[in-house]
């Protein structure tokens, strides 16, 4: 993964763009993947797919010719999306122009005008505070021009039609943490579910531009939202904050239960939080009306109420590959992987036996004087197979995590004491 991001971080990466392009063909090397293409001006929804944006030069000097900023030293130095511009302005209309991080002195913003007609040069702080003279020459030459916009999917199919999403952007230029470490998590965790026998819900990737390219995809594959049974968005992976997962916009559904309840047992420090209050992003799209697919987001972010919220070098030059590390991209892979498992073994409990189970002569029994919590929740547990609970629905009403359910889970259907079932099979007699 850290070969990855070295490998493709300083790509001039715009959400149409030859460094995106470059981008996602070299991770189409890694995994099976189909590019899926939607030209300029195609309306996707209440959207349209922008052009394709190209920058040859850009560059701020003084009226003696003296170089202050230069896109050739660094790809955040231009706003994405920028206007062609060339002329002398004064220090008053420059600064209407130019960019700096609201908190990092010493870092170049990265700014985006995407859907807004502008031109714009991005500094630091201490660069900025600098500029005395009275006049500058700008020079900003970019283009404008129809293209495609990209979308990489890779699928692992399962023996269900019913799909798990998960997605990443692969835009932000000379950007690491946002969100190279979400594309490369991704990538090694299908790369993981390829080598995965019996998997039987169907899995998909979507490496993208930022809400575009969701809105793209959807809007293009709207026969398989049906079949959405829930996703993950990946985002922020690979700095050192504890891993944050926030909810869908449907907090109750199967797949919010079970993702809360295994992300118990995967990061002590982890914590949770409701739709849009940790970090926002393309998760919006799935949630939104017409698609309603429960999207959560699992990321490394700091808790809103901590100041560098999402983290110090957000949108910053300060971005690099040397604030994130091999250890914790695999830490998050192992995260979104241990997620995963729990949803594929989230059936109904059916319970074989009635009554209460003869423990001891099935060698399962927990001695209670030697450990009572086992005790209570063994039965707790036992107690709650019937058809009607699935793993993740235990979990939630014993305040435990899924893992917990699951080790007693697992015992009972070694005996052939119960088995799953992806649909209820309610095992208590009718009542008239």
């Amino acid at each position: 993964m850290m070969d990855l991001i070295n490998e493709l971080w300083y790509l001039r990466r715009d959400l149409v763009s030859d460094g995106y392009d470059q981008a996602l063909n070299r991770l189409a090397q890694e995994v099976p993947m189909t590019i899926h293409e939607y030209p300029s001006g195609e309306q996707c929804w209440t959207w349209r797919i922008p052009e394709k944006w190209s920058v040859q030069e850009a560059y701020l000097e003084t009226l003696a010719g003296k170089r202050l900023i230069d896109v050739a030293h660094h790809p955040l130095h231009v706003v994405s999306y920028s206007l062609p511009f060339e002329g002398i302005v004064t220090r008053e209309e420059l600064f209407d122009h130019l960019y700096v991080h609201p908190t990092l002195a010493d870092a170049i913003p990265f700014v985006f005008k995407y859907y807004q007609r502008d031109w714009g040069l991005c500094a630091t702080q201490r660069l900025k505070e600098s500029l005395t003279d009275e006049r500058y020459r700008v020079v900003i030459r970019t283009r404008f021009e129809p293209g495609t916009l990209k979308v990489g999917e890779v699928i692992v199919p399962g023996k269900s039609s019913q799909t798990v999403m998960l997605a990443a952007h692969l835009c932000h230029p000379a950007m690491v943490n946002d969100d190279l470490t979400g594309v490369v998590v991704g990538v090694d965790v299908m790369r993981q579910l390829l080598q995965t026998t019996n998997l039987y819900y169907t899995y998909r990737l979507l490496i993208l531009p930022e809400t575009i390219g969701s809105v793209a995809y959807l809007s293009h594959h709207e026969d398989l939202i049906p079949d959405m049974v829930g996703g993950l968005f990946l985002e922020m992976l690979g700095n050192d904050s504890a891993h944050a997962l926030q909810f869908s916009l449907q907090p109750d559904s199967a797949f919010d239960r079970c993702m809360a309840t295994a992300f118990r047992g995967l990061d002590s420090q982890g914590y949770t939080g409701a739709y849009r209050s940790i970090v926002p992003n393309d998760e919006r799209q799935f949630n939104a009306p017409g698609v309603r697919v429960p999207m959560l987001s699992i990321s490394r972010v700091e808790r809103p109420s901590y100041p560098p919220h999402p983290y110090r070098e957000y949108h910053s030059s300060l971005d690099t590959p040397a604030i994130v590390s091999q250890e914790r991209l695999e830490a998050s892979r192992d995260v979104v992987l241990g997620l995963l498992n729990a949803w594929e073994h989230n059936g109904y409990v059916v319970n074989h036996f009635k009554g209460e189970i003869f423990l001891s002569g099935y060698g399962i029994w927990i001695d209670y004087r030697e450990n009572p919590e086992g005790s209570r929740r063994l039965f707790e547990i036992m107690e709650r197979c019937d058809g009607e609970h699935r793993v993740a629905d235990i979990a939630t009403e014993l305040g435990i995590s899924f893992q917990a359910v699951w080790e007693v889970i697992a015992k009972f259907l070694e005996k052939d004491l119960v088995s799953l079932s992806v649909v209820p099979k309610p095992t208590a007699p009718r009542r008239s």
